[in-house]
């Protein structure tokens, strides 16, 4: 399967084989699909690399509460009555959602993972995919072990290779010792990511401290956890010591600005000292329940802006870098080889729609991308070679929609 991007506002033709860009700037080669890009910005897919997608399900359930009553006496209750097929429509959905704002591959943890990636390949997106676990409350090391080596096993197995299997531990708060040390094993053994939450409160730095006698990145670094292979998301509450050890072990950091802001965690993630240490920073939503939108150009935009509030400085996290974090950043910490246009690099792209009045007049692509476009700016959404979305139009999107709406509704009506 070829397609020819044709005419494109800043790379001119473009043809891709297969899931390849072959040939950047090229002539108007006959292809099985020919796109008319003409008033069309061509630019990387988006990464979003901290989520838990079916949580599209509880959008708009349960705002605007104290974290302790919003997860205890309404998230989790819901979370524990759902099955397989909730998960599989709720990430459906999520994907719908990506595909129209421009992402084409995410990091997601969660329950019921097959249910996860039969989405994900049905929408024809890429995707991280972790299992999440708990043990901390008793459950048997053994069987979490046994659990997970099935999962990455029939992950890697029973999908293509836009399914990435990896492990998800949810944080060091709620997974032993011993668990984290035969994660931090068995994912160096398979050359898995590892995805875990890191530092996202102050509470969990001050209750590390007082049972471990250290901080979490401290911790973790001391039974050798971290690595290149680690995706620590949050990374809020850190000190120079902690910055320095993510730095050293090559840990990536996912940055979720929105999530951050309307959870109160009480602190702006340290970019600038991250960013000097090298330190690879990209960039998530979290779940809908908590942001409540998976537009990554809207995410983006608040880490740019939250960050030059916090540190009362108009040149911090510019537009450039920004994007580069949900592009190129994002896709270093996957491992793919997205996140740029390139010959002989894969094809997941975008096609923006330039004759809008947000990205009018186009002095500057990246300063209008970050801070005045939107998902709906997206007009094309390429993934793998595969043209997922055009014109806007995403087929099945209505029966998602529908099928989406009468599980949210049923769970949230449940006894």
């Amino acid at each position: 399967m070829s397609i020819l991007l044709k005419s494109t506002e800043n790379y001119g033709n473009v043809y891709i084989e297969g899931s390849t860009i072959v040939e950047i700037g090229c002539a108007a080669y006959e292809a099985d699909t020919v796109i008319d890009a003409s008033n069309k910005a061509l630019v990387p897919g988006f990464v979003n690399t901290h989520t838990h997608a079916a949580m599209t399900l509880f959008r708009g359930y349960a705002d605007d509460l104290p974290l302790h009553v919003w997860l205890q006496e309404h998230i989790w209750p819901l979370e524990a009555k759902m099955t397989e097929e909730d998960v599989y429509w709720g990430t459906k959905l999520a994907c719908l959602e990506m595909i129209r704002n421009g992402t084409t591959a995410f990091n997601d943890m969660y329950w019921h993972v097959m249910g996860t990636a039969r989405a994900v390949e049905e929408m024809g997106i890429r995707a991280a995919i972790s299992n999440v676990f708990i043990d901390i409350a008793g459950d048997s090391d053994e069987a979490m072990q046994k659990e997970n080596k099935k999962l990455t096993e029939r992950l890697e197995k029973d999908y293509s290779d836009r399914i990435i299997p990896a492990l998800g531990p949810h944080a060091i708060y709620t997974v032993s010792e011993e668990s984290l040390l035969w994660t931090a094993e068995f994912a160096r053994e398979k050359d898995l990511l590892v995805h875990i939450h890191v530092s996202e409160t102050e509470q969990e730095v001050s209750d590390c401290i007082e049972q471990k006698g250290m901080r979490p990145v401290e911790y973790l670094d001391h039974i050798g956890f971290l690595g290149e292979n680690v995706i620590a998301a949050h990374c809020v509450w850190l000190d120079e010591s902690e910055i320095g050890l993510l730095a050293r072990h090559d840990v990536k950091v996912a940055h979720n600005p929105v999530s951050n802001m309307k959870l109160a965690v009480g602190m702006t993630m340290r970019y600038t000292a991250l960013r000097e240490a090298g330190v690879c920073i990209s960039i998530g939503t979290d779940g809908c329940a908590s942001n409540n939108s998976l537009d990554m150009l809207e995410t983006a935009k608040f880490a740019s802006l939250a960050q030059k509030a916090a540190a009362n400085e108009q040149t911090v996290m510019p537009a450039d870098e920004t994007l580069a974090m949900i592009t190129r950043n994002g896709a270093e910490a996957l491992r793919t080889s997205s996140g740029s246009i390139t010959e002989g690099g894969v094809a997941d792209l975008l096609l923006i729609n330039l004759r809008l009045p947000e990205m009018t007049p186009l002095h500057n692509l990246g300063s209008n991308l970050i801070y005045s476009a939107h998902g709906g700016c997206v007009d094309t959404t390429i993934c793998d070679g595969v043209v997922l979305m055009q014109n806007r139009v995403v087929p099945g999107a209505a029966e998602i929609l529908r099928r989406a709406s009468k599980v949210a509704y049923d769970l949230a009506n449940s006894e």
